[in-house]
């Protein structure tokens, strides 16, 4: 499949239930058949940072959204840039890094409370450490998403409402818009079936590579 010896970072991104972590595992074991080293990896992290948000996202820390933003921008220079997991590193040595969210799902959550330029300033080093190669949205209505997290657990965190999924599925469309010129960003409809899913997501992918079937 193309030039092995290239990392890559590609990030899935949608709201609550849309699907990324299924595609992501499905996707890593496509790309691993094709002989790729794959690196799967989510945020927030599960590093020191990261279970401080997990904490403050389960309503078990009360917090400021301020607060939380800063916090998920820094643990994201840690995902960056950790001596031992870091994906800097990771995609410099070749290896294709798939991220169950980055610094778009912050513009799009934490543009509900705070000024959307705000939070892509606060993420402006990240960016500069690294851009996606590619950023896969999962594009799925806000009702199918919430019946399927209602369906599968009993406890909901900050964001999983209606209301705010459906000011999220919009602040991502937002923060397209305001990057477009500087992100790749591939929508994918996510009202489909797993399998069709799949199969649009890897072909944009293959894209990567200038590949082709």
């Amino acid at each position: 499949m193309g030039e092995k010896s290239l990392g890559k970072f590609i990030v899935f991104e949608g709201i609550d239930g849309s699907g990324k972590s299924t595609q992501i595992k499905k996707i890593s074991k496509r790309l691993d058949a094709l002989d790729f080293n794959v690196y799967s990896t989510f945020e927030p992290t599960d590093g020191p940072i990261g279970s401080l948000i997990r904490q403050m996202l389960s309503g078990k820390i009360a917090t400021d959204q301020r607060t939380i933003a800063s916090l998920f921008a820094a643990d994201r220079t840690d995902h960056l840039l950790n001596k031992a997991t870091g994906i800097r590193h990771k995609v410099d040595q070749g290896e294709i890094v798939l991220c169950d969210r980055y610094y778009f799902s912050s513009y799009a959550y934490h543009a509900q409370y705070i000024n959307m330029k705000w939070v892509i300033h606060a993420n402006s080093l990240n960016a500069e450490i690294l851009r996606p190669d590619l950023t896969i949205f999962i594009d799925v209505d806000p009702e199918i998403c919430f019946e399927r997290i209602k369906s599968s657990r009993s406890n909901f965190e900050m964001y999983e409402k209606m209301d705010i999924m459906k000011k999220v599925r919009t602040n991502y469309f937002k923060a397209f818009d305001i990057l477009r010129d500087q992100e790749k960003i591939a929508i994918i409809d996510g009202n489909t079936t797993m399998e069709i899913v799949e199969e649009e997501i890897l072909n944009k992918i293959k894209k990567l590579f200038t590949l082709s079937e």
